[in-house]
């Protein structure tokens, strides 16, 4: 039956206003989450029937039984329905339903596409080419350039990133295709006024002040994340994009949970290999089981989603400054993997104070980056 919906919205026209309220107040009942919402959809044809049918007739739909259907016939709270619209107000987000144009075209196709989405920023036509790039909370510094790498090769080639903004390689992601000057979309699992993790809030004001994506959600305005809520974002995630890169995983986590999502979408699902001494060998099981294809770089994802768009190499790097004497050693004792500093003291023939005076210079100056414990590596 949840076929039916999301093949019917394809032909529907765009739902009038009393429609789009009747779809507001149907995801705030109690108990009616996406699934049932659907199914009280292809069986009534609109939101607004069936809020007003009878108990006997709700609890002939699959999924709704009677304590739904009492809850659905008494729901009766209009302010709640106009609150939403006012929050949406506040932070400039707007109520996107399935039958509308804006509505992202893949996620439309998968088996349970949500009845509506609220937007922040910009969906564009051009999102039809979309990678979803995703990975740990807790990454390393490997996971993180992957990511970004991964992500800026991806929009310089025209695809728009999607992923979660949490932690780790989600914002990497982001930060990686906003760097690049490309578009990312932002999924979250909970209200789009209510950004989270709160230290990304910059991250977000970038993607809206330089129309460079959109920040959406299928929450309630208001909705804070909670952690039953990242499996249904995860969805939208892999749904609304041609395929899912796995830049660093660990053996569970949602980053698998959104390749499986991912492969029952039918969507394609590449993942990054690392180090096989690594804790996150996620990406590994993935291809040792042929659940993913395994990525080296954003042309094996463009090879398979779009065979007739050509990875665009990266600008080449500006002209090393000039360096003095220590600066050179330092700069020869590292890699572009990160190294103790008692290590790079070690081959630089530099004691740690005279070396970390260096080190910091050379932070200031984009060559060098400093990690968590006293790591250094080249920028």
């Amino acid at each position: 039956m949840a076929d039916l919906f999301a093949d019917s919205a394809r032909d529907l026209a765009p739902p009038d206003a009393d429609e789009r309220r009747a779809l507001v107040a149907l995801s705030l009942v109690s108990g009616v989450g996406p699934g049932r919402v659907r199914a009280l959809l292809a069986a009534f044809g609109s939101a607004a029937a069936a809020m007003a049918a009878p108990v006997g007739r709700l609890v002939r739909v699959e999924g709704v039984g009677q304590q739904t259907a009492e809850a659905v016939r008494a729901w009766d709270d209009a302010p709640a329905v106009e609150a939403q619209f006012r929050r949406a107000d506040a932070v400039g987000a707007r109520f996107v339903a399935l039958a509308d144009p804006e509505y992202p075209a893949l996620l439309r196709e998968i088996y349970d596409p949500p009845s509506h989405l609220w937007v922040r920023g910009r969906l564009d036509p051009a999102d039809g080419l979309a990678v979803a790039v995703v990975g740990t909370r807790r990454a390393s510094d490997y996971g993180r350039r992957v990511a970004e790498a991964f992500a800026g090769d991806l929009v310089r080639a025209g695809v728009t990133v999607v992923s979660g903004l949490a932690y780790g390689v989600d914002v990497a992601a982001h930060r990686g295709a906003l760097g690049a000057g490309g578009r990312t979309v932002a999924v979250l699992g909970s209200g789009v006024d209510r950004i989270y993790p709160a230290r990304h809030a910059p991250v977000v004001r970038q993607i809206l002040e330089t129309d460079a994506g959109a920040v959406v959600s299928e929450f309630p305005l208001g909705t804070p994340p909670d952690a039953v809520n990242f499996p249904r974002r995860n969805r939208i995630v892999s749904g609304m994009s041609q395929a899912t890169v796995v830049a660093e995983a660990h053996e569970t986590g949602g980053a698998l949970l959104t390749a499986g999502l991912a492969l029952e979408q039918n969507r394609e699902v590449f993942a990054v290999p690392g180090s096989v001494f690594a804790e996150s060998s996620g990406a590994h099981r993935l291809i040792q089981r042929g659940q993913a294809a395994l990525a080296v770089s954003a042309a094996d994802v463009l090879d398979a989603i779009a065979p007739q768009v050509e990875a665009v190499p990266p600008p080449p790097a500006a002209p090393e400054p000039p360096l003095n004497r220590v600066e050179r050693q330092l700069v020869d004792a590292l890699s572009a993997e990160p190294r103790p500093l008692d290590a790079v003291c070690a081959d630089a023939g530099l004691d740690a104070s005279t070396a970390l005076v260096y080190l910091l210079q050379l932070e200031f100056r984009g060559l060098v980056r400093q990690l968590q414990g006293k790591q250094f590596a080249r920028a």
